[in-house]
C-alpha cells in the first residue's frame, strides 16, 4: 500500500504517515530552513526501513530470519536492541522485546518509536530550532512553547471516552508516551505469564527521554495490578494509570495544567 502524500500546514508545520502511523512536526522558530522538516521526514524514513518488522528487507526481520548477525547489523540497531536489554533488565523483565509464541523473534517496536522521536528531536535543535514538538501517534515530545503561550499543553486520550482527554500535561521541556488498547487492541503481553493483562485500560508516562517513557508504559501495562507499585520507585519519570475500574491512580509529581 502506497503512503499517503504528506500533509502540510506552512512550511514549518507538517504530517507524514510512517511506520504505520501520522508523524506531526511543527517548529516555532521562523529561522529555520524548512528543509530540516525534510531531514527529519527522511530520518523517519530510515527508522522504518531498518526497524520495520512488516518489510521483509529491513534489518530486524533479517535478523529473525537468521539472515544477518548482530555483528554485522547496522550500529544504531546494536545500540537500540542493547538498550531494549537494560530496559528488561530496569523492568524486572516486563519490557520485553521477544514476540510472544514466536521463539527467538523480536520487535523493539516500543523503543524505537519513542528513541526515533528524539533523535528527530536533535535533528531540528541541531538547526537551531528552540520551538517545537513532535507527535508520533500520541508520543509526544515538546521544546520551549508555542505561539502566545508559556508551555506547550498536551492532551493524553481517554481509554473509553474518545471525545475527551483523560488529562492535560503542561510542559516546556518533556515527552509524553502513552500504552492503551484504544488504538491497536490487546498488543500488550504479560512476558511472565504469557497473559493480556486485563485489569490496566491505559498507563501514561512522562520524562525526560521519549524512549524510556515509551518503554516503561509498555513495561507498567503488562505489569497489570502490579504496575502502581513499580511506577511509584522511578525518579524523573511521573505516572497516570486508569484501571478498568475507572480507578485514575497518578504519581505525586504527575502535573496537570
Amino acid at each position: 500500500m502506497t503512503a499517503p502524500p504528506p500533509v502540510i500546514y506552512g512550511p514549518l508545520d507538517r504530517v507524514e504517515h510512517i511506520m504505520g502511523m501520522p508523524i506531526g512536526i511543527e517548529i516555532h522558530d521562523p529561522e529555520i530552513d524548512p528543509q530540516t522538516l525534510d531531514a527529519a521526514f527522511a530520518w523517519f524514513r530510515w527508522v522504518d526501513a531498518t526497524f520495520s518488522t512488516y518489510k521483509a528487507d529491513s534489518e530486524i526481520s533479517r535478523l529473525n530470519r537468521g539472515e544477518l548477525t548482530l555483528a554485522d547489523a547496522h550500529p544504531e540497531v546494536r545500540a537500540v536492541l542493547a538498550r531494549c536489554q537494560e530496559l528488561s533488565e530496569e523492568t524486572e523483565g516486563y519490557f520485553d522485546i521477544r514476540v510472544p509464541f514466536l521463539r527467538g523473534v523480536i520487535d523493539p517496536s516500543g523503543l524505537v518509536k519513542g528513541w526515533s522521536v528524539e533523535r528527530a528531536g536533535q535533528i531540528l535543535a541541531e538547526a537551531g530550532a528552540h520551538n517545537y514538538a513532535i507527535n508520533a501517534g500520541g508520543d509526544i515530545i515538546v521544546r520551549g512553547h508555542p505561539p502566545g503561550a508559556d508551555i506547550w499543553r498536551i492532551g493524553i486520550k481517554h481509554p473509553f471516552e474518545h471525545d475527551y482527554v483523560a488529562a492535560v500535561v503542561g510542559a516546556t521541556n518533556g515527552a509524553v508516551a502513552t500504552s492503551a488498547t484504544y488504538e491497536r487492541g490487546q498488543h500488550i503481553f504479560n512476558p511472565h505469564t504469557g497473559g493480556l493483562p486485563t485489569d490496566v485500560l491505559s498507563v501514561s508516562i512522562t520524562g525526560p527521554d521519549l524512549g524510556t517513557a515509551d518503554a516503561y508504559a509498555t513495561a507498567v501495562f503488562a505489569m497489570g495490578q502490579d504496575g502502581p507499585t513499580w511506577v511509584a520507585t522511578l525518579t524523573d519519570y511521573e505516572a497516570m494509570i486508569i484501571l478498568d475500574t475507572r480507578t485514575v491512580l497518578t504519581t505525586a509529581g504527575f502535573s496537570q495544567v
